[in-house]
């Protein structure tokens, strides 16, 4: 038999998660179907919910034996929700994906079909459209893999997904990368790992509303820069060194200008243009030091990257002691 984890973050997603159980249900057994070695586990990761979905996740693990759930003390990101899921994965084969249906479970015989003769280790899909977001979001996000491909040496699919079927192998080795600020996107790539892409459309949700504000994407984005690419400091030691040169350029041109036509305000004038120019760069280049500096410092405070507050074993048997 082999076994096949799905990993599924979680955050406040009561509206939907009755669908994906009945949906995931139905893949899994066509699956079993079709290959007769094949085992699940569901395996739910609740990014500390404030609606009923850990009250939905507790009657799914008294109900159904293979599902298993995670539940974090307070909401840590999906990020973590990730790294949780696949550090509590038994399968020899894991799948990581959304609960809210944006990644459809019936793709999933399709990525087994890749992976199962050991040709890719794992197959993943990319949205070749954006229908249902906004054209701003849309352009964004195009941008950001734009940038990030052009300056980091980890190249990131434009539209990949973290919709992911994959090897044990490939999954112990993104284990290994145990560092507090993740950007699983780069992870997945930096790994390497022989990797099919699977294109599809869009999918908007059937229920619920998405917890990704645009502000929480484009510090994601940020995130990713950070994490897998220094080119922002050599950037900034360009612009120091472009800055300088403007500043000598002006700083000549008002001195000439001073001596042909003597102002005194021009003096004036000339002195704050340089100080100016000269305070923009000081800030921009130390944000941009803070940034790395900031990582980190998170980095060696070696902080767990989640706390559990409750697994489906501490809840069955808490409800055994009840009932005694």
């Amino acid at each position: 038999m082999k076994l096949v984890s799905i990993v599924v973050p979680c955050y406040n997603e009561e509206d939907v998660l009755p669908m994906f159980y009945e949906e995931i249900q139905k893949v899994m057994a066509q699956m079993q179907e079709e290959h007769p070695e094949l085992a699940f586990e569901l395996l739910f990761i609740n990014d500390g919910s404030r609606d009923k979905t850990l009250a939905i996740l507790r009657e799914m693990s008294l109900a159904d034996e293979r599902v298993r759930y995670i539940s974090f003390s307070r909401n840590f990101g999906k990020e973590a929700g990730m790294y949780a899921g696949l550090k509590g994965s038994k399968g020899d084969y894991v799948v990581v994906m959304d609960a809210d249906l944006q990644h459809p479970p019936a793709f999933l015989p399709k990525m087994y079909n890749f992976v199962k003769d050991g040709e890719y280790d794992c197959a993943t899909t990319r949205r070749v459209s954006r229908e249902g977001e906004s054209k701003i979001r849309s352009a964004f996000a195009r941008l950001f893999y734009r940038i990030m491909n052009k300056i980091s040496q980890t190249e990131i699919v434009d539209g990949a997904q973290d919709f992911r079927f994959m090897t044990r192998q490939m999954v112990d080795s993104i284990l290994s990368m145990q560092e507090y600020n993740r950007f699983s996107k780069g992870i997945f790539s930096w790994v390497g790992f022989r990797t099919r892409y699977i294109e599809y459309e869009n999918v908007e949700r059937p229920a619920g509303t998405s917890s990704w504000s645009f502000w929480g994407l484009f510090r994601y984005s940020l995130e990713g820069i950070f994490a897998f690419s220094t080119a922002p400091l050599a950037f900034s030691a360009i612009i120091g060194a472009l800055i300088c040169v403007i500043a000598l350029l002006l700083l000549i041109f008002f001195v000439i200008k001073a001596c042909i036509v003597p102002d005194p305000d021009l003096r004036f004038l000339a002195a704050l243009c340089l100080m100016s120019l000269f305070s923009g760069l000081q800030l921009f280049c130390i944000g941009i030091l803070g940034q790395y500096l900031s990582r980190t410092y998170l980095e060696v405070k070696h902080r767990p990257i989640y706390l559990m507050q409750e697994n489906e074993v501490m809840y069955r048997e808490r409800c055994a002691e009840e009932k005694v």
